[in-house]
């Protein structure tokens, strides 16, 4: 067996495959279908200061190649989570990391603290496709100034490892990056959600409550790959890539652009158990290419 584990800031997994945030719930309903000790990291679904209730149904499309969603960081908040949820996955063994989400630069850094405290949380993914509520509604994450804002705040008052999830709805994610990294960021994960729409032709309207949603799914690989390659080669902090990844081959073409871990998302409804079979996928390629760690390979392509 070739060697899987890979290292993210002061983060080690035991390998390169997480589940992405608002796929996999707590890690805990997918306990009959996985040993959830053996994937590499599980990020909980997005947390956020306070309880919120998430946008009117419907909020989920299905699409060609891909779905849409508008949950709306449906979740019971920081401190629910640090009281009941915690324990829980302290018992049920595994890596798990938090994505933290926030309508301002205070709510997150309030967020993150909390989080902090706890000892067996070892990271944490800021969402930064967050509305700004000081600035129009426009997501943090699609200017360098609402993106650093973000980081600079958390940074003070988190330290652990802290990976921030970068929108891919802008025109340069690559000066993103950089303007995370410089804040500091430990590491960068894309890309989050595409945004689009669909359509009821039989009552005229919009298929989702408020419009629009975020696409996911193998119809954004190509787009995730393009932009998992461009970032890899722009900052010096490790990338974690996510982007449509069904299968081992492609979580192997997120490696070789120069992802040190990936995440897997939509997926995980389609089979509860995918991240050990691409685990699986990975150790094969690598033993039948003579590759004996996973290392060797991240950023390898011409």
């Amino acid at each position: 067996m070739a060697r899987l584990d890979v290292q993210i800031g002061d983060l080690k997994l035991k390998n390169p495959v997480m589940t992405a945030s608002g796929t996999f719930g707590y890690g805990l309903e997918f306990q009959d279908f996985v040993p959830l000790e053996e994937i590499g990291g599980i990020i909980v679904k997005g947390t956020t200061l306070k309880p919120r209730e998430g946008n009117d149904y419907p909020r989920m499309a299905e699409t060609p190649m891909g779905m849409l969603n508008c949950v709306g960081l449906q979740n019971k908040g920081v401190d629910y989570f640090c009281e009941h949820i915690y324990p829980q996955l302290m018992s049920a063994g595994g890596t798990y990391l938090v994505n933290v989400s926030g309508s301002s630069p205070e709510d997150y850094a309030e967020c993150a603290a909390r989080i902090d405290a706890l000892e067996g949380i070892p990271a944490i993914e800021l969402n930064i496709s967050c509305p700004n509520v000081r600035d129009g509604g426009m997501a943090f994450g699609v200017t360098c100034a609402g993106a650093e804002s973000v980081v600079r705040a958390v940074r003070e008052r988190y330290h652990k490892t802290l990976i921030v999830k970068l929108s891919p709805n802008v025109t340069n994610i690559v000066e993103i990056a950089k303007a995370v990294e410089a804040a500091g960021a430990d590491s960068v994960s894309l890309i989050n959600t595409l945004m689009g729409m669909a359509v009821d032709i039989e009552k005229r309207r919009k298929t989702l409550s408020i419009g629009t949603g975020g696409l996911s799914g193998p119809a954004v690989k190509p787009v995730a790959l393009r932009m998992v390659y461009q970032v890899a080669h722009g900052v010096k902090i490790p990338v974690i890539g996510l982007g449509g990844i069904c299968s081992a081959e492609d979580a192997l073409e997120f490696l070789m652009c120069g992802a040190t871990a990936i995440e897997i998302g939509t997926a995980n409804f389609l089979d509860p158990a995918v991240t050990i079979r691409v685990r699986d996928g990975i150790n094969d390629w690598l033993d039948r290419h003579g590759v004996a760690d996973v290392n060797e390979i991240i950023g390898t392509i011409q």
